[in-house]
């Protein structure tokens, strides 16, 4: 056998192996078994685009899966130890579906009489702050870009290309509507219609989300509710969070609210993840580049801000 063939399997399986501990260590971490009885703080990360779940296989990174975010609320949601949770989140938003899930489970941990507490990174929009809306209370950095309420549904039309190349489409459809947002031609005004009245049906159901989480009047929340991206201190200003801080700052919120006495033990919860993203999750980076085409209703800002992030340099 080919002595660099050999030494890439070595290699291989090294890396493999590793991969392998780091997740039972991180699974170890989570179910809590390295720590005491005491009360304790859960930590849960939603970082990236939030999808309901996330695509498998390697270079799979950058995404907040529902479906493992959920588990990790639900893991923490049944630990007796487990006084109150917080959501790291740094995401520009997502998917409506996946939103809503993460959404859901947050209000089942705070029926279960848990605490839970949002912490916000450099970005926590759309989405992202959906989930937000969903806690007890909301902690955003001075410089967190935040708010973004609102519905994007984008359609590529393709038409222009495909007459250049000559290519041509046929559909064979059982209705009008069948093959509407097709790339081969123009949207007629009844389709706009029908994709408008998703988006502004969606767009319903953010307000009220925002309305009922921060307990504001949805008139109110209407005219914040733009699309814009807000500050952390903007937000502060407008009711849209309740205090400014950092991560500190959402543990200090967290265990006065779970009347929690002493230092509180923080578990991070975060069981289920690919093990390719626990090497390889850092190099892609809050979502802002992803090896799959994302469309359809996402609650997300215009996709030309995802990198617009403050930077000291």
């Amino acid at each position: 056998m080919n002595k660099k063939l050999i030494t890439g399997v070595i290699i291989a399986l090294v890396v493999f192996s590793l991969a392998v501990a780091m997740a039972v260590k991180g699974n170890d971490k989570a179910t809590g078994k390295d720590v005491g009885s005491g009360e304790q703080i859960a930590v849960i990360h939603i970082e990236g685009t939030i999808m309901s779940t996330g695509p498998g296989g390697f270079g799979a990174t950058g995404v907040a899966a529902a479906d493992r975010i959920v588990a990790n609320l639900k893991e923490a949601r049944e630990n007796p130890h487990i006084k109150a949770v917080i959501l790291k989140l740094n995401t520009g938003g997502g998917t409506v579906v996946g939103s809503d899930e993460i959404g859901r489970e947050v209000e089942r941990v705070k029926k279960a009489g848990k605490i839970v507490v949002a912490s916000m990174g450099e970005m926590a929009a759309s989405g992202g702050y959906w989930i937000a809306c969903k806690a007890d209370k909301i902690v955003a950095n001075p410089g967190t870009f935040t708010g973004s309420i609102g519905v994007i549904m984008q359609l590529t039309k393709l038409k222009g290309l495909y007459d250049k190349l000559g290519i041509e489409m046929y559909n064979f459809k059982t209705g009008p509507y069948k093959d509407m947002g097709a790339t081969d031609r123009d949207i007629t005004p009844e389709e706009r219609e029908i994709f408008q009245s998703l988006v502004n049906d969606t767009y319903e159901d953010f307000i009220k989300v925002v309305a009922e989480g921060r307990k504001m009047d949805i008139a109110k929340v209407r005219q914040l509710a733009d699309g814009r991206i807000y500050t952390g201190k903007q937000a502060k200003e407008l009711g849209l969070v309740d205090e400014l801080g950092d991560f500190n700052t959402a543990v200090k919120v967290a265990a006065n609210l779970a009347k929690i006495k002493g230092e509180p033990e923080l578990v991070e919860i975060s069981g289920g993840q690919n093990i390719w993203q626990d090497i390889f999750g850092g190099l892609q980076g809050n979502g802002k580049m992803l090896p799959f085409p994302l469309e359809g209703l996402l609650l997300m800002p215009d996709p030309a801000l995802l990198p617009l992030q403050t930077e000291l340099q």
